[in-house]
């Protein structure tokens, strides 16, 4: 499917991504949690891939579909891209085989992340979210605090009780970060594995994505029970 589709609004993520909603303009979009889209600006060719970071029930509700799109250090997104409130992009998909198709008696679900790697799992956690008595765990690393999408959303959802959420920053943390710090460990994994059935989504950079899955079979979780994407954009 490609469709030309106007950009509903742009907010801000981190301090080097925006999270951009893009109008369905009353079109409907199926599409599985975890899959992405390619787009760029109206008519120009070279299309780049974005994960889909809202569960397809978000999208049908609100009526956009919501990319994280990462900024290089002057502030673009890139050529193929012009985020103006309003400009047409073209948008192709859905694509991708990393899927959320966790059934109603994988009773657990850990999410593992990564930079920009939480765009399609957010699509997965706010999917899995609306099945009754799941727990669900986020682990989710980044370069600093405040590089972390959608903090205040996991931080509610975890108030409430419906996720178990754990930090990781691998760079600079102020005096005052109380979480942990460094690369991701059996020991930051550990909590979230509640047993070897957990089902297990990991997306990120290509070293994080290469490790986590080492260390969840050390945890006993077979490797049919964990999915991987590797994402670039850190």
């Amino acid at each position: 499917m490609l469709l030309t589709l106007p950009i509903h609004d742009v907010q801000p993520a981190t301090p080097r991504a925006r999270l951009v909603r893009i109008d369905l303009a009353g079109r409907d979009f199926p599409y599985r949690p975890g899959q992405a889209v390619l787009i760029a600006r109206h008519d120009y060719e070279a299309r780049q891939p974005y994960s889909i970071a809202a569960a397809p029930e978000d999208a049908a509700r609100d009526g956009w579909l919501e990319l994280l799109v990462g900024f290089d250090e002057t502030g673009s997104p890139g050529p193929h891209l012009t985020l103006d409130v309003g400009s047409l992009v073209d948008v192709e998909g859905p694509i991708g085989r990393f899927t959320f198709h966790a059934q109603p008696a994988d009773a657990a679900c850990a999410f593992i992340a990564g930079g920009t790697g939480i765009a399609p799992l957010r699509a997965m956690l706010r999917h899995a979210l609306s099945s009754p008595n799941r727990r669900i765990g986020l682990l989710y690393s980044a370069r600093t605090p405040g590089e972390f999408a959608f903090e205040q959303e996991w931080r509610e959802l975890a108030r409430q009780g419906r996720i178990e959420y754990r930090q990781t920053v691998t760079r600079d943390a102020p005096s005052d970060w109380i979480g942990r710090r460094g690369r991701i460990g059996a020991s930051d994994l550990a909590p979230l594995v509640h047993d070897p059935s957990t089902m297990c989504f990991v997306c990120g950079p290509q070293a994080l994505v290469h490790e986590v899955p080492k260390l969840l079979n050390d945890l006993g979780v077979a490797r049919d029970r964990i999915r991987v994407e590797e994402w670039t954009a850190d």
